[in-house]
């Protein structure tokens, strides 16, 4: 039976709905089955849509939690005296769509003035369900003393400090400004005056020493956290679009542009909205310069209904081309001022990208021992859920603490993807690059590269590589003349600094080929001992689990010889990253039931592979559907270890497993992360030219942790 954790909100504003999302992330996290369910929905204004909580979880992760009653049958039963009735058929509705699950979050209403029934029903609800209720609430301006006081006489609504039901705490919103009535004002613009805003008293963390509740989670506020697209505040405002660009923009602040030029170019930054008349032709053709010099500019809203002249559009054409969004308002600079004020900073339930920095946020400041803590007896076999791994990953690389070169330091993804990496301990990245150049685009996009972000100028690093080089490949005839030329390649500086232990690992291909990535990497780094190949894996982040397919990117048509190899090296992979391998030789048939060429070099693979290693679980020859399908493993290798419940894939050449990642990634929509190699002697990584900055960050990672394992 599923144990039941129902956050409770001590009054409106505290974030419940970004507490649930971060509870959720932490189970899965832990590779806990985790559900959630909001029992009543609770609409906010006029909305009419789906519940809210519900339909974000529903969109960004891909748990299907129950449908919640409408509030207003809910009241229609409270109101007939009917709260049993209501309580009853919550039960069922939660026990027939939470089977399954180890462990269900339960969201409960927020007490405003129109539901002063919440404290009761939250109560009843928790009971019902047998749940542990923990109390969400945030510090507003309560000193640690009266916050304190405050959640004992949430405790008193609830059957006293005494009732074990009641298990802590989560304090939200710490240190969020808050004006004079206790609500938040995040300071998204100039109409904020800062020396007013009255920022939530960090005094509050005495709580920690004084608190009546286990403290079970303490959620800084953090303001990036609530940047809304271009395309959310187009909606508020109603505005009408001239030039869409990127409406996915974020929006880090809001600037008024009443000045002249000069006063307001510091303004013209990465995420700014630049609010202007629309007759200030100006501050149009000045925003659409920044735009074409690179600087992300969030968005550009022009006020008063006053619609550009011919000319001027005609003269921003280039700007518009960079995706900088241009959009019109009939009111007046004051009138959307206020209009501004009351825009809902919440997360909208299609923000998947939002979404997930909210998950990972909240779920990295929720005790860690207390979440471990919920399933520590459960017998249920643990898969390796995809945020799991995601945050195993981060976590591995954090304790290898490597220092990681990046030869395409110019590159904008791969600047972006070293401050990530800095900020979050993930590696120390090394960027080769003009420092003037690297410094100019990160400020484009408004990327802050910190102390731990390192540029080295290649003009003033290539002289001290060129004797270690001509060194490294006197038996093939390299002269200094020619190491100096081929050291003009920033991959191949890197992978000179890889191979003289001047940094532990080197990630490339955001513009560069696999071939001109990898081709040094064999020339001076060679294969690790006992190896006599590079092969490459993928790791494919399915709903529940994480797969491993091996080799998807390197060996065109490997021998018998050559595929043992690949199978032994991916089942070593995937141990060193926490998942636990069932290999699985794939071929078009499966046991002895094919004949031919293909699939009689799976089955000698299978025979050395088990030879080579017979500690490992391997199998072959098996079909795709025979390796990961239960049922169809029962009727067609009924007596396998690994049919049905593969974990690692080898596919018998490159043809076979490229088409197949790349069909299954796409079909699915599922992440992928690699290619990583392996069998290399220093770990060197190759990315898709189209990486995403996530996809850069965790092949990063990938290469730290191979570098600590490799030292291990």
């Amino acid at each position: 039976m599923a144990r039941t954790i129902m956050l409770i909100p001590v009054g409106a504003g505290v974030g419940v709905t970004s507490v649930s999302l971060g509870m959720v992330r932490a189970m899965e996290r832990n590779g806990v089955s985790v559900n959630f369910f909001k029992p009543i929905a609770q609409p906010k204004g006029r909305n009419e849509g789906p519940e809210r909580s519900t339909a974000i979880i529903r969109n960004a992760t891909d748990i299907i939690p129950p449908e919640p009653f409408s509030q207003s049958h809910a009241e229609s039963l409270i109101g007939s005296n009917r709260e049993d009735d209501l309580l009853e058929a919550i039960v069922e509705r939660f026990n027939n769509g939470t089977t399954g699950s180890e462990i269900v979050v339960v969201e409960g209403l927020v007490p405003t003035s129109e539901s002063p029934y919440a404290n009761s029903l939250n109560y009843g609800i928790a009971k019902a369900l047998d749940a542990d209720m923990v109390f969400v609430t945030n510090p507003a301006n309560d000193t640690s003393q009266q916050l304190k006081e405050r959640m004992e006489i949430a405790c008193n609504n609830f059957g006293g400090l005494k009732n074990k039901r009641i298990i802590g705490c989560i304090i939200n919103k710490v240190g969020a400004p808050i004006d004079e009535s206790e609500i938040t004002r995040p300071d998204l613009t100039e109409m904020f005056d800062s020396k007013n805003a009255n920022y939530a008293n960090l005094e509050v963390l005495q709580m920690f020493g004084k608190s009546p509740l286990r403290i079970l989670g303490c959620i800084p506020w953090n303001a990036p956290l609530i940047a809304p697209r271009a395309r959310d505040l187009a909606t508020h405002l109603n505005a009408t679009i001239i030039n869409e660009g990127d409406m996915n923009t974020r929006l880090g602040r809001v600037t008024f542009c009443a000045r002249s030029i000069p006063n307001m170019i510091e303004h013209f930054g990465a995420g700014s909205l630049l609010v202007t008349s629309g007759d200030r032709s100006d501050v149009i053709v000045s925003a659409c310069l920044a735009a074409m010099n690179g600087v992300k500019v969030g968005a550009l809203l022009l006020t008063g209904g006053y619609q550009p002249e011919e000319t001027v559009l005609k003269l921003c054409e280039r700007a518009f081309e960079t995706g900088l969004p241009v959009m019109l308002i009939k009111t007046n600079t004051w009138q959307t001022s206020l209009a501004m004020q009351s825009f809902n900073t919440e997360i909208p339930a299609d923000d998947t990208y939002r979404i997930n920095l909210v998950q990972d946020y909240v779920a990295g400041h929720i005790d860690k021992h207390w979440i471990e803590s919920l399933t520590s007896t459960s017998a249920r076999p643990r898969r390796l859920s995809p945020p799991a791994f995601r945050y195993k990953l981060t976590e591995m690389a954090r304790t290898a603490n490597r220092r990681i070169v990046l030869p395409e330091g110019e590159e904008p993804r791969t600047i972006a993807a070293a401050a990530v990496c800095a900020e979050r301990g993930i590696a120390r990245p090394v960027l080769l690059g003009d420092p003037e150049q690297i410094h100019r685009i990160a400020k484009q996009q408004g990327v802050v590269l910190g102390d731990n972000v390192e540029i080295l100028d290649p003009l003033q690093t290539r002289d001290k590589f060129v004797a270690p080089m001509v060194e490294l490949r006197k038996n093939k005839g390299l002269t200094e003349v020619v190491a100096r030329e081929q050291l003009e390649d920033n991959v191949v500086l890197g992978t000179m600094m890889l191979a003289c232990d001047s940094v532990d690992g080197l990630v490339s291909g955001a513009i560069n080929t696999t071939a001109n990535t990898i081709r040094p990497a064999l020339q001076l780094i060679k294969t690790a001992p006992g190896y006599n190949l590079v092969s490459s894996i993928f790791f494919m982040l399915l709903p529940d689990q994480v797969l491993v397919y091996g080799d998807c990117a390197i060996n065109p048509d490997p021998t018998a010889d050559q595929l043992a190899d690949i199978a032994i090296q991916s089942a070593d992979s995937a141990t060193a990253f926490g998942i636990e391998p069932r290999v699985a030789m794939i071929s078009y048939s499966t046991g002895s039931s094919g004949k031919g060429s293909d699939v009689d070099k799976v089955r000698e693979a299978t025979k050395l592979a088990q030879e080579r290693r017979p500690d490992l679980v391997i199998d072959g020859p098996l079909q795709y559907d025979a390796a990961i399908m239960e049922n169809v493993a029962k009727s067609k290798a009924p007596n396998s270890p690994v049919a049905g419940k593969a974990t690692v894939f080898v596919f018998p050449d490159l043809n076979t497993g490229n088409t197949t990642y790349k069909a299954v990634q796409r079909s699915a929509d599922l992440i992928s992360i690699g290619p990583m190699l392996q069998g290399m002697n220093k770990p060197v990584n190759d990315l898709s030219r189209g990486a995403l900055v996530d996809d850069i960050v965790y092949t990063i990672a990938l290469t730290a942790i191979q570098s600590a394992q490799r030292i291990e």
